[in-house]
């Protein structure tokens, strides 16, 4: 059965179709051409006529003729449309015009340099162009590495290879900075958070590194559909740019389906786990040979469902299946933490049709090459509008009918997403948010600096502070000041202690010790190591299941060994934040007329309505529970005995304000109501409350779950009253707490609406929580919401 005899199959299946929401069917779309701009090198049309194409689609045509019009740009258009060739023909062209002109392409992950490299080496040789180019990342050779230095027109590498490798080392790469003209960013869309915060301080090295040796390049970026192409741009590499968005690729049909698993337990809103009817979906697909794509939130979802659709498929007959081979061998996972090797065979084995099905993180929604699927099933909404845009654009890139189905979770977020699809098909996608001046980011990158090049007085690194963090530098014995500039004099490489993936550079190595040779299969980063490699922990990893024997803090490393159970484990976190420094408040303005300072000394004086500062954040992980797989029942639970993890970084909190209404003329009726709120009954409130806000701010940001936390105080040593703190999950924060700050208005509508919406009783895991966070006394959703209404009185004076 093909995807559209599978499809109307769908629609006439009432039991399937009384669960689905939001059934679209999107109409192919009429490529828009224009004529191959007559500026390029005849060699480079006579290539693409080699390849069938006579035009370009008029986003082509319109970038290329912006670049060779010197102009820096960044190209916006969806997932699969060409963006590629760009950059490869201005880039090629301006080789053959001058041998001597060099370019830089820098790719996120080194799969996707290795993918487009090979689609770079087709188009120079179909066009007989005389063009050098060269992958450069940790995988090159050492004997390659001096050729290419030398004689590479275009270097195709990754952030992390031009900060450890490149820029250190600049004196060897003299001819690719004396004549750079141009950098090319290609998924700018995945730099936001840490990520983006760095390579925003690498291209400032970059750039410094170019002016010394005379150079000015000019910059090419793209980026899937976000709100703020042209802001992140100007951000990440300090050039205001041109936006081209005039998207003329066509696109073939596409199904959308948004489903919401059935009510299980209608009193308690609970509802059939989202990874079981994923299971259920992706397996009738890939049953009916129809190659699938299953993008999930987390690892462990990773693994336990690849787990499930393996079992599937080894009951099931392929068209293709060779006697004897396991069709679950046809399915496979993908994720941070596998080894390169790995992921490459699994990348040639989508391409090459040997694997009909992988189950994914956000890992696979860039550019790579992974052939032509026909349907994505994406469980639970992955957090932002422009990544689910991503992931659907994964089926269907060759121009064929595809289907989507956005399997809807519990969680309020993913409720409104499911229940209000015009939220998501009407809406504009979000904003890419970094804040490249992070201290401690952009300390890191200074001492970088001074390493490659002398500061020179008066020279600013980003920010007007830059001579203040080199005479702290000083004062360290890392740099030091003679005749106006500041040298690097530490017996140390800055860039080996820093990572680009992470505020932090400890990840930790997973070694598995199950056979006489241990080996290492996997790696995570030191925040999570405490929540997945606890001892006990059933670590799985391409569906294979290990038992951590030991987590070893000291050397960095989870030592493991292989284990067949029917359960996998999951962890309690137990967070305390501490506010360090205040750098913006709203304060309310009490009867009296006083106006609230930072802590609050009365409860009957004004108070803080909101704030912004620096914040630390103790976690410790405290116990771990068993979970049944397939039924998912907690079967049993133990103590996790760890040290205690703390992060300095930055947050936006707010506190209950104790009058409501006009400061002179509270709202009696209002504050009496509020004030019978004690106990358990706030508690369930400021639980409530920091549920729907989790699910809330991703709305507005372009970031996990994950990327924030929430938590509540329900006396806080800070503020003396109820207060709950939204903190980024980063170490030195990347500027998410600071926008939600500004959108205080915005959460709070947002969460009534979406509890409003909700058809529970008194609270569910789909509005304010599952009944079993409260304390049984009165009602969570009422009461929550009550909360809300008195949040959001007047706007403070």
């Amino acid at each position: 059965m093909n995807l559209e005899q599978l499809m109307r199959g769908f629609k006439r299946d009432d039991e399937l179709m009384v669960n689905i929401t939001c059934w679209r069917e999107v109409p192919e779309r009429e490529a828009v051409y224009k004529d191959i701009p007559d500026r390029l090198d005849a060699r480079l049309a006579g290539a693409l006529a080699q390849r069938g194409v006579h035009k370009l689609y008029s986003h082509q045509a319109s970038a290329i003729d912006a670049i060779l019009d010197g102009e820096d740009v960044v190209i916006v258009t969806p997932t699969a449309s060409g963006k590629t060739l760009c950059y490869n023909l201005p880039v090629i062209d301006a080789v053959l015009k001058d041998h001597s002109a060099r370019a830089m392409f820098l790719f996120p992950t080194k799969a996707l340099s290795y993918d487009q490299s090979n689609e770079l080496d087709q188009l120079i040789n179909q066009a007989g162009a005389p063009v050098k180019a060269y992958t450069y990342d940790g995988d090159t050779p050492q004997s390659a590495r001096k050729a290419i230095r030398q004689a590479g027109n275009i270097i195709v590498t990754n952030p992390d290879m031009l900060h450890g490798a490149i820029l250190p080392n600049h004196t060897k790469w003299t001819r690719l900075f004396e004549d750079l003209k141009y950098i090319v960013i290609d998924e700018l869309h995945h730099y936001g958070g840490v990520f983006g915060c760095h390579l925003a301080n690498v291209l400032r090295r970059l750039q410094r590194i170019c002016a010394f040796y005379g150079a000015n390049p000019q910059y090419i970026c793209c980026s899937a559909t976000i709100a703020n192409p042209f802001e992140l741009a100007f951000r990440i590499t300090g050039r205001e740019m041109r936006v081209i968005d005039n998207n003329g690729a066509p696109s073939g049909k596409k199904y959308i389906v948004f489903y919401n698993p059935p009510v299980v337990n209608k009193e308690l809103g609970i509802r059939r786990s989202s990874l079981l009817e994923a299971r259920r979906l992706a397996s009738l697909l890939l049953k009916n040979d129809i190659s699938t794509i299953v993008f999930t939130r987390s690892r462990l979802n990773v693994e336990v469902l690849t787990t499930y659709l393996k079992e599937a498929m080894d009951e099931a007959i392929l068209p293709g299946r060779k006697s004897g081979k396991r069709a679950g061998d046809r399915v496979r996972g993908y994720r941070g933490g596998y080894l390169p090797t790995l992921r490459r065979e699994i990348e040639q084995g989508l391409r090459d049709g040997s694997v009909r099905g992988v189950v994914s993180t956000n890992a696979l929604e860039l550019g790579i090459d992974i052939g032509s699927l026909e349907a994505c099933v994406v469980c639970g909404y992955p957090g932002s509008i422009a990544s689910l845009w991503q992931q659907a654009g994964r089926a269907g890139r060759r121009q064929s009918a595809s289907a989507v189905f956005l399997m809807g979770t519990s969680s309020p977020l993913d409720q409104y997403i499911i229940k209000n699809p015009e939220y998501f098909f009407g809406k504009n996608p979000e904003h890419g948010l970094i804040n490249p001046d992070n201290f401690v980011i952009l300390g890191n990158h200074i001492k970088c600096a001074a390493y490659e090049l002398p500061f020179s007085d008066g020279e600013k690194f980003g920010v007007e502070t830059t001579e203040e963090i080199l005479d702290y530098m000083e004062d360290a014995r890392l740099v030091r000041h003679v005749n106006g500039r500041w040298h690097w004099m530490a017996d140390v490489f800055p860039a080996a202690d820093v990572s680009l993936r992470s505020a932090s550079n400890e990840n930790f190595i997973i070694v598995d010790i199950t056979e006489t040779n241990p080996v290492v299969i996997g790696e995570i980063d030191r925040f999570g190591a405490p929540m997945l490699l606890h001892e006990e922990a059933i670590y799985i990893h391409e569906a294979k299941q290990y038992q951590v024997e030991k987590l070893d803090f000291d050397d960095k490393k989870a030592y493991v060994r292989k284990v067949e159970v029917d359960y996998y484990t999951d962890a309690n976190l137990n967070v305390e934040v501490a506010v360090l420094d205040v750098s913006r408040e709203s304060a309310m303005i009490d009867g009296a007329g006083g106006v609230a300072g930072g802590a609050v000394e009365s409860q009957n004086a004004g108070v803080v309505k909101k704030g912004s500062g620096e914040v630390r954040v103790t976690a410790i992980v405290t116990l771990f529970k068993k979970i049944k797989l397939n039924t998912h029942e907690n079967i049993g639970s133990g103590p996790v005995n760890l040290p205690e993890l703390e992060m300095h970084t930055t947050a936006y909190w707010f506190c209950l304000p104790f009058h409501t209404g006009d400061a002179e003329n509270p709202d009696p009726a209002l504050t009496a109501q509020l004030t019978l709120m004690r106990g358990a009954r706030l508690q369930d409130s400021l639980i409530g409350l920091t549920n729907i806000l989790a699910n809330v701010a991703p709305i507005y940001l372009m970031c996990g779950k994950s990327d924030i936390r929430v938590m509540y105080q329900t006396r806080s040593p800070f503020t003396l009253l109820p207060t709950v703190f939204i903190y980024d999950n980063y170490p030195g924060g990347v500027g998410f707490s600071e926008k939600l700050y500004e959108l205080h208005d915005e959460l709070f509508d947002m969460a009534a609406r979406m509890i409003e919406s909700c058809e529970c009783e008194f609270g569910c895991p789909s509005c304010v929580g599952p009944a079993g966070e409260f304390s049984g006394t009165g009602n969570p959703r009422a009461d929550t919401l009550e909360m809300i209404r008195y949040l959001q009185g007047p706007a403070p004076r």
